[in-house]
């Protein structure tokens, strides 16, 4: 069974910087792609960024030249970086598996950026 643990969230003011972090219960490698999304409230949980078992990336242009995802294989984790961030940020962000056929979730982080 394939457990994924955010961590890294909290609240901070606009212009500031968050790192997430997404923790796998194994090796990282097995996966083809690895992201976050993100869910305010009332919207519907969008893709943020993913990372490809490639190393290729791909962001939402919403946070395109602020975020920046990355990953480190030895220690089975994914992070997110979120710089200039705004208070349209402000959703629980979740981390994603995918291995086909399967998706995996963790259970998300919340981010709330004041003005």
């Amino acid at each position: 069974q394939v457990r994924l643990v955010e961590s890294g969230g909290g609240l901070v003011q606009a212009g500031g910087s968050l790192r997430l972090s997404c923790a796998a219960s194994g090796s990282i490698f097995s996966f083809n792609a690895m992201g976050w999304h993100r869910q305010a409230p009332g919207k519907q949980r969008e893709l943020v960024a993913l990372i490809t078992s490639g190393g290729g990336t791909n962001y939402a242009d919403s946070v395109k030249g602020r975020f920046t995802i990355s990953r480190d294989n030895a220690k089975n984790t994914v992070y997110l970086q979120m710089n200039s961030l705004k208070p349209e940020d402000t959703a629980v962000y979740y981390c994603n598996a995918a291995r086909t056929p399967d998706n995996y979730w963790g259970q998300g982080t919340q981010v709330t950026v004041s003005s």
